[in-house]
């Protein structure tokens, strides 16, 4: 087997096995980059949360647009194919499953259980991801990123308005910071 056919056959079954385990958008971030940037050394932090962003300022699913833009950098189009696909397959197969079994299951009261345990589960991996992305952002000890964080947290926390003008605003800063940047450097 080629290279590459290795490098997407690893991809698929690293999709396939997170997705499996770790079946929501947010939760599953936290499990790929403890799999692609700590284990398998295919992405930096820095990568990673670029994409993490990128995934969600991007329409769909977070989880497929994550393993899609992940697959990419990995293994180019056909590793995006093979990323998308194990990460596409459990949640198919559940929801069949579900929707066979679904008046045995809605009934069930170690279902509930369990998924009771399964957000508990969720939080920790959501508290991991953005511990991560906060430890990241103030390693460079810079003030605007810490204040759009907190700016960002508490109009999403405390207002029940649309994230466009957040996203904007963010824009807005970004695009002035790197001209501020680009002036200060020259003709850098």
């Amino acid at each position: 087997m080629s290279e590459k056919l290795k490098r997407w056959w690893t991809l698929f079954i690293t999709m396939l096995t997170i997705s499996s385990t770790a079946n929501s958008g947010y939760a599953i971030l936290s499990v790929m980059k403890s799999s692609f940037v700590r284990d398998k050394k295919w992405l930096t932090e820095e990568q990673m949360e670029d994409y993490i962003a990128l995934c969600q300022g991007s329409p769909g699913p977070l989880a497929i647009n994550a393993s899609m833009i992940i697959g990419y950098h990995v293994g180019g189009l056909g590793g995006a194919l093979a990323a998308v696909l194990g990460c596409s397959i459990p949640p198919i197969v559940i929801m069949l499953l579900v929707a066979v079994f679904y008046s045995a299951i809605i009934g069930n009261t170690w279902v509930r259980v369990f998924m009771r345990g399964m957000q508990a589960g969720v939080i920790a991996m959501l508290i991991d991801l953005i511990w991560g992305i906060f430890r990241n952002v103030t390693k460079e000890k810079k003030i605007y990123p810490v204040a759009i964080m907190i700016a960002a947290f508490v109009y999403t926390w405390f207002t029940k308005l649309s994230t466009l003008p957040l996203v904007l605003g963010c824009i807005a800063v970004a695009v002035i910071s790197f001209f501020l940047r680009k002036g200060k450097d020259g003709s850098k």
